[in-house]
C-alpha cells in the first residue's frame, strides 16, 4: 500500500497579496550573524511577536522613520518571497508582510548599506524611492 500526500507542492502558501519582492531593515551586526549562521531568526522584537517583520517597497521608508530613527547604521535587504521556507502573511491594518519562519540568506537577492543624509535620514536605493512616490 502506498500513500501520496494530497499536496505535491509542499512550498509554503504565501498570502496572494504579498509582493514577490519583500524588504527587511536590519542592523549590520544582525546581518553579519545571519551570514555566519545561514539564516536570520529575527530581532528580539520579531521573536517576541512570533514572526519576522518585513515591508513592501512602498512601506520600507516609513518603517525606517518609525522604528530606526535613532539608528546611525542600517542595511536594507531585498528578499525573493519564493525562496522563503516559511509562510508570508499580509497582516495588520496597513497590511505589512510577516514571515512565519526563518529568513534564509539565500532568499536575499541584494543588500544595501543605507547612509544618512545631512538631515540624518536614510538614503534609499532608487527602486524604493520610486515605489514610495
Amino acid at each position: 500500500m502506498s500513500y501520496t500526500h494530497p499536496r505535491r507542492d509542499l512550498r509554503p502558501e504565501h498570502d496572494t497579496r504579498s509582493p514577490q519582492r519583500l524588504y527587511r531593515l536590519i542592523l549590520p551586526e544582525q546581518w553579519r550573524q545571519a551570514v555566519r549562521e545561514g539564516f536570520f531568526e529575527g530581532s528580539p522584537t520579531d521573536r517576541a511577536d512570533g514572526f519576522i517583520h518585513l515591508s513592501t517597497a512602498a512601506q520600507v521608508m516609513g518603517t525606517a522613520e518609525r522604528w530606526f530613527s535613532e539608528t546611525s547604521e542600517l542595511m536594507l535587504l531585498r528578499i525573493d518571497r519564493d525562496r522563503l521556507a516559511g509562510t508570508v502573511r499580509m497582516e495588520g491594518p496597513e497590511l505589512y508582510p510577516h514571515l512565519y519562519g526563518l529568513l534564509p540568506i539565500e532568499a536575499v537577492q541584494e543588500t544595501w548599506d543605507l547612509p544618512l543624509n545631512e538631515n540624518l535620514r536614510f538614503i534609499f536605493p532608487t527602486e524604493i524611492i520610486l515605489a514610495s512616490s
